[in-house]
């Protein structure tokens, strides 16, 4: 697990630049990893969320059967017992999103049990009671009713956003979208971050001080997406090497 200042540490990166990060240890195809845009953050408040993740999946086009119903206490107590902060992840099982697991009340539950946000290929209500309360929704659409909700299974992998979330996954997510941090790397990722961002200054920089005149000499573009190009080999060659060392 990561210590509260780590998680924090991570939260001065947008997910963009925890994806070009996660690039330089080599550990998935840069294809995978993040969740598909339906997934989408909800509040545009410039929050982002790193956290634990607490998996389930729901249904609302028919009441809970009997044996459905004690999964709402099993289901609190996997959020109250795991790692902080946790992020809990529902897929929601309906071929179209029917009725809303979130509201006012989830969300008050959540929170006092050390929940910041939930992600889910189901819907989202409640807004405007929700925007305030410092919960973040990311959700593929919103929804009036709750219709019949309820928990269908309890900490299992779950598929949302064409993503399979396990328990205990470290996710980051913001206005971009979700991904998730491979645990191996997760110490080392803050560094990687600032390594990716060292490695587009000759780039940005440069071409930003052609921005008024508008003139800038193609043949120093190239040299300059070239040392680009250079710092992110280097940075690939050091974190992969970093988690070579680690293994």
């Amino acid at each position: 697990m990561l210590t509260a200042a780590q998680i924090e540490e991570l939260k001065q990166f947008d997910t963009p630049t925890i994806s070009n990060a996660i690039e330089f240890f080599g550990v998935r195809p840069r294809t995978e990893g993040c969740m598909k845009p339906a997934i989408r953050k909800v509040f545009d408040n410039g929050r982002r969320v790193v956290g634990y993740a607490v998996t389930a999946k729901i249904s609302a086009t028919a009441p809970p059967t009997e044996q459905q119903k004690p999964l709402a206490k099993a289901y609190y107590a996997r959020v109250k017992a795991a790692p902080k902060p946790t992020v809990t992840v529902l897929q929601d099982l309906d071929p179209e999103p029917t009725g809303s697991f979130w509201g006012e009340v989830q969300v008050s539950i959540h929170r006092s049990l050390g929940c910041v946000g939930v992600v889910t290929n189901g819907g989202v209500r409640d807004l405007d009671e929700v925007k305030s309360l410092d919960f973040e929704y990311f959700s593929s659409c919103l929804l009036v009713s709750h219709a019949y909700i309820h928990l269908d299974a309890v900490d299992c992998p779950v598929e949302v956003g064409g993503l399979t979330v396990r328990p205990g996954d470290l996710l980051h997510a913001d206005i971009h979208g979700v991904a998730v941090i491979p645990a191996a790397v997760a110490p080392f990722l803050a560094e990687a971050c600032r390594a990716a961002q060292d490695a587009e200054v000759p780039v940005i920089g440069n071409c930003r001080d052609h921005f008024t005149a508008g003139d800038v000499d193609l043949d120093r573009l190239s040299e300059w997406r070239a040392e680009m190009i250079a710092r992110r080999g280097k940075a690939l060659e050091k974190f992969s090497g970093l988690l070579a060392k680690g293994r």
